[in-house]
């Protein structure tokens, strides 16, 4: 793979550690696995944090949420191994019931105090009025006590002082986070690493399973990351504008809104 993270101003450096930090399983692999992809393939240490580990996620009522806990935190790991990812943190607050609390917010700052990432990818805080599939709850509440975690909590030693500092995890700043916004500029290629994506994708059967069934998966993902390459074309970004819509050779694109926190 020859990783393009572009810009309207030019492409950037690729990060050495990442940490992508989402609500559920399955969530990193709908929106941001094409990116891990490109960044493991180029050499980042790329480590995942959920928040929940998706055990509201079913409607059978005979499946218990332990059940659902466990086959889900497998399915997110295997889904990680798809991608070149062998570190993940499992916080375990309620699916559903996810709340930008002090708690949530101490417990993403020890993360990212372990990790130490030059970058946290994380979704969007702000709800989105045209899907009401991405502006899930839990995906708000997880971006914005992430923010609050990368500024001021991860970095300031007085932040839960004796959860974390006295515990010997020192304080770390986090220069720069990605969020899944509907406003990107920053757009990363992820045409060679789609079909790994689709993998990824796919490991989350309990999810996907009936939505693959009922519609072409691979089709729906194509559509949304040709999109993307569109809107960076318009942007000016010319490594996206070489092909017309629909052409089976046309750009695949996963975006982000770069937000410098350094």
């Amino acid at each position: 793979m020859s990783p393009h993270f572009l810009t309207a101003d030019g492409p950037i450096d690729i990060p050495e550690r990442v940490l992508v930090i989402v609500a559920h399983p399955d969530d990193i692999d709908f929106g941001v696995a094409g990116t891990v992809a490109q960044l493991t393939a180029a050499g980042s240490h790329v480590a995942y944090c959920l928040v929940t580990s998706g055990e509201a996620g079913e409607d059978d009522m005979t499946v218990s949420a332990d059940e659902l806990r466990e086959l889900r935190e497998g399915e997110q790991t295997a889904a990680a191994a798809k991608v070149g990812v062998d570190t993940l943190h499992f916080l375990r607050h309620p699916d559903g019931m996810v709340e930008a609390n002090m708690k949530l917010r101490c417990d993403i700052s020890r993360i990212i105090r372990i990790e130490k990432p030059d970058v946290v990818i994380t979704q969007s805080p702000e709800r989105n009025y045209d899907s009401v599939y991405g502006s899930h709850p839990d995906h708000i509440e997880t971006a914005e006590a992430t923010l609050r975690a990368v500024y001021p909590d991860s970095r300031n030693p007085r932040a839960f002082t004796a959860e974390l500092l006295e515990e010997g995890f020192e304080p770390h700043m986090v220069p720069h986070v990605w969020i899944g916004s509907t406003e990107q500029n920053l757009f990363v290629d992820i045409t060679d690493s789609f079909d790994v994506k689709l993998e990824a994708l796919r490991a989350h059967q309990s999810q996907v399973a009936k939505r693959d069934a009922e519609f072409d998966l691979s089709k729906l993902m194509r559509e949304w990351g040709e999109r993307l390459a569109h809107s960076a074309a318009k942007l000016g970004i010319d490594h996206f504008d070489n092909a017309e819509a629909g052409d089976p050779n046309n750009r695949i694109a996963e975006g982000y809104r770069v937000l410098n926190t350094a």
